[in-house]
């Protein structure tokens, strides 16, 4: 399986599962909710989604380091400050937050598996092998980074 590690980008990757996600919502049953309240609940978790992402985004692009997740091997600095405090992988919570947004959207409690098929397949084919990289990287500054830090929230 070390084939799809760092292969597709997050973004794909999320856009992969939101498109799985509208399939499901096509063929289940939906939540009976109002359009307003469905519109409001998704509108929160997706500014929410973006803060994380753009915070990410910043926090690397102030450290002067990659953002490239396709490629963590050429990061050359550790980033533990700003959004990384709070989350190793901030971008990747801020997708999942836009996926749960979506499932609000569409109104579907089955479109939630694409939520939890997101987070599982980023924990294996993206985080894994970034943290390694990481690892090998920065050794026991990444270590300890890793120790105090949750990887999601």
């Amino acid at each position: 399986m070390q084939l799809l590690e760092n292969k597709i980008p997050p973004p794909v990757v999320a856009v992969i599962f939101g498109l799985a996600m509208w399939g499901i919502s096509a063929s289940a049953s939906g939540i009976e909710a109002g359009e307003s309240s469905r519109v409001i609940g998704a509108s929160a978790f997706a500014l929410i989604g973006a803060f994380f992402c753009i915070a990410g985004v910043v926090s690397f692009r102030l450290a002067k380091t990659t953002v490239s997740p396709l490629k963590p091997e050429t990061a050359t600095s550790l980033v533990s400050s700003g959004i990384y405090r709070i989350s190793r992988n901030p971008m990747y919570v801020g997708f999942a937050l836009f996926l749960v947004a979506w499932a609000l959207y569409l109104a579907s409690l089955w479109t939630l598996v694409g939520v939890f098929g997101f987070v599982l397949y980023i924990n294996r084919f993206q985080i894994v092998p970034e943290e390694r990289a990481l690892s090998t990287l920065f050794g026991a500054e990444f270590e300890s980074y890793r120790s105090k830090i949750r990887r999601w929230l």
